[in-house]
């Protein structure tokens, strides 16, 4: 379930994963080897917070396109 803190909406891991459509072992990896910046929120606990910019991201690296070894 989305979190709103001072107006804006936050993802957990799971939602941001489930929105992107990739698995949370392949976010874990990407973000791991610098395929994709870490978020810049965190909640409390040390939880990673997504914004819908994050989703985006991570869903326009979920699609993309490579050929030999060379992304298109």
């Amino acid at each position: 379930m989305a979190i709103r803190i001072n107006g804006q909406t936050y993802y957990r891991t799971s939602e941001a994963c489930q929105g992107a459509g990739i698995s949370r072992a392949t976010l874990l990896r990407w973000l791991r080897v610098g395929i994709l910046e870490d978020v810049m929120f965190r909640d409390r606990k040390g939880w990673r917070l997504f914004t819908q910019d994050d989703i985006d991201r991570i869903k326009s690296e979920a699609t993309r396109v490579s050929r030999g070894g060379n992304t298109l």
